[in-house]
């Protein structure tokens, strides 16, 4: 088993150049925020993610959580790593120290995650959903719940659940049938909840399920769901821990994937009703679980990007060590490793270039979720929440889908040993599976994408991010060199093809909503491909630039010029393919009749 190396070089990159800590550090409450500080982070993390979290990750996928006697167990190993985590304080780095956390920003808290799940994406899972609701109470619970759950859930000794789904209410959410009646100062909750990750563990005392329940005379739909607080255990008014609530787990799911997180079927209120305090106002249950869905959905493009950059690694490591067949340039050498082979070269060019697209991508919409909150200039906050609203559903979707794609390709870089459990590459490929269906499928995504967030301004932010990239254009034109050139040439088209696109598709989503919704997905992933492009772009001029100063690895430095140019050579070409999809592929789809399937 080849082990997981926390891609360093290119994290501390793009957060001091791409990103740049002094834009960080220019943010009120982040002012601490330095080089010195960023390394510490990112090589304590590198530590526990490398030593600590992936030599669990292939046992945890073999062994598996286990349901029995009512209770989960994780696989050997999983507790003490989880406490390491928790000892160590990285589930409060971006929580607020008024909250008890460290204050950091979104922007490293990023890079922490994407070690985490890379190094063990079943384990690392649970971390991800303490976040969503930590910033869920934070933002919508009144002062006593915040006073009685948040200490624990931001230092992390209890863990958080999402629980949405329903046997009958999947991305219908206002299907949701759970019930919730009034008690004093709680609530009874009855129903039964499927697919809730980490309902059930035990790796903490306790566990806060965050359940959206319907009130008996609230409207059908969802503007008649409430969000409750329902934790495993009671919490006594003084913070000890009570009597049981009525809560428990039905089952765990036999998976394709992710093995090591249990995914529970929970059943609430089988002795009378569990009991849940209101989180928020009544019937404004969706506004208080966006909150954390939101949270989530970047979070799982994380996770993406990091099975992206495991699978990468081990695929680029096997290929060095695998000997077959001749090298075409010289046959009678005898055999070579499979990496001198152009075709092998050219997979792992294609993962490593997607791999650190999808990276920049991500850590820059995690900067302007930091300026969205911390900014004093409250039209540049608004833009920025703007950018981070844009750029979500991309996150989620783009990086989702390329991580099923990445992984597919580190199988077929191994060849039949990458097929075979032992090598761990298939784990990767069936771990990431189910990334771009939870937290919202892509299809969802990328219909937020056009009628959520560009068709409610008209494309104002989508034209802010054009006029970004198209600003950006003669600096890149500027710059010496073919290489350059080159990626000048193919992005300029990719962003033409994008802002057309765009244009089209924000019109048809209010003319006719069938049509923008049959382009939605490859305008998705266009957008994807064209912000990938122009974060690559970036980086390549910020490469050439250190290179003519002598300023840091130039190995490092010439590849990552050289793996802008790949991508936009192979994949900047395809935008017009795909915006020909966007604009005139929905016509068959439409008019296939039914029985045609």
């Amino acid at each position: 088993m080849i082990p997981f190396t926390p891609p360093l070089a290119d994290i501390k990159f793009i957060l001091t150049r791409l990103i740049g800590l002094e834009r960080l550090s220019a943010l009120p409450g982040y002012e601490a925020v330095s080089e010195d500080v960023v390394d510490a982070v990112l090589d304590e993390t590198a530590k526990i993610a490398s030593e600590v979290f992936a030599p669990l990750n292939d046992s945890g996928d073999r062994i598996g959580a286990k349901f029995e006697n009512g209770k989960v167990t994780m696989p050997p190993g999983c507790r003490d790593a989880y406490q390491a985590f928790v000892d160590g304080g990285w589930n409060a780095l971006p929580v607020s120290t008024e909250l008890g956390g460290q204050g950091l920003p979104w922007s490293l808290a990023m890079p922490v995650q994407e070690m985490l799940q890379a190094a063990n994406l079943g384990l690392a899972l649970c971390t991800l959903l303490n976040q969503g609701a930590i910033e869920a109470v934070e933002a919508h619970g009144d002062a006593s719940l915040k006073t009685k759950f948040l200490p624990k859930l931001v230092s992390g000794e209890w863990t958080g659940t999402m629980n949405l789904t329903e046997p009958q209410a999947g991305s219908d959410v206002g299907a949701v049938r759970s019930k919730a009646v009034k008690e004093g100062d709680h609530y009874k909750i009855t129903g039964q909840k499927i697919f809730i990750s980490y309902g059930d563990h035990d790796m903490a005392e306790n566990i806060a399920h965050l359940v959206l329940a319907r009130l008996p005379d609230a409207p059908e739909g969802t503007r008649g769901l409430s969000l409750f607080l329902v934790p495993k255990i009671m919490v006594r008014d003084d913070g000890m821990l009570g009597e049981a609530n009525d809560v428990r787990v039905v089952s765990i799911e036999h998976k394709l994937g992710q093995h090591a997180s249990p995914t529970c079927v929970m059943a609430y209120g089988d002795k009378g009703g569990a009991v849940g305090y209101l989180v928020g106002n009544e019937g404004g249950g969706m506004a208080g679980m966006f909150t954390m869905m939101n949270n989530a959905r970047i979070g799982v493009g994380i996770q993406g990007l990091g099975l992206m950059e495991r699978s990468y690694q081990q695929a680029r490591d096997y290929a060095k060590s695998r000997v077959q067949s001749r090298d075409l340039l010289k046959p009678k050498d005898g055999p070579v490793t499979i990496i001198h082979h152009p075709d092998v070269r050219r997979m792992l060019l294609w993962m490593k270039a997607h791999t650190e697209a999808a990276r920049a991508l991500a850590y820059s919409a995690a900067l302007a979720n930091d300026i969205s909150k911390r900014s004093p200039d409250e039209k540049q906050r608004q833009t920025a929440q703007a950018r981070i609203d844009l750029l979500t559903p991309v996150v989620k979707a783009w990086l989702t889908d390329l991580s099923n794609e990445v992984t597919s390709v580190g199988v077929q870089v191994a060849g039949g040993m990458g097929y075979i459990e032992e090598t761990g590459m298939a784990q990767h490929m069936r771990d990431a599976r189910v990334l771009g269906i939870y937290e919202g499928t892509n299809g969802i995504q990328a219909n937020d994408l056009v009628f959520r967030k560009m068709a409610r301004d008209g494309g104002l932010a989508f034209q802010d991010f054009i006029g970004e990239m198209e600003a950006f254009l003669p600096t890149l034109a500027k710059q010496p060199g073919d290489d350059c050139a080159t990626i000048h040439k193919h992005l300029a088209n990719a962003i033409e093809c994008l802002n057309l696109s765009g244009t089209w598709i924000t019109k048809k989503a209010k003319d006719d909503a069938r049509i923008a919704a049959a382009g939605a997905a490859p305008f998705l992933r266009l957008f994807g491909n064209v912000a990938g492009g122009y974060y690559l772009a970036r980086s390549a001029v910020l490469a050439q630039d250190d290179m003519a100063i002598r300023a840091g690895d130039p190995d490092f430095l010439a590849a990552k010029l050289m793996t802008a140019r790949f991508y936009a050579e192979h994949v900047l070409p395809q935008c017009a393919g795909l915006a020909a999809t966007v604009t005139e592929g929905f016509s068959i789809s439409l008019a296939m009749p039914e029985e045609a399937f």
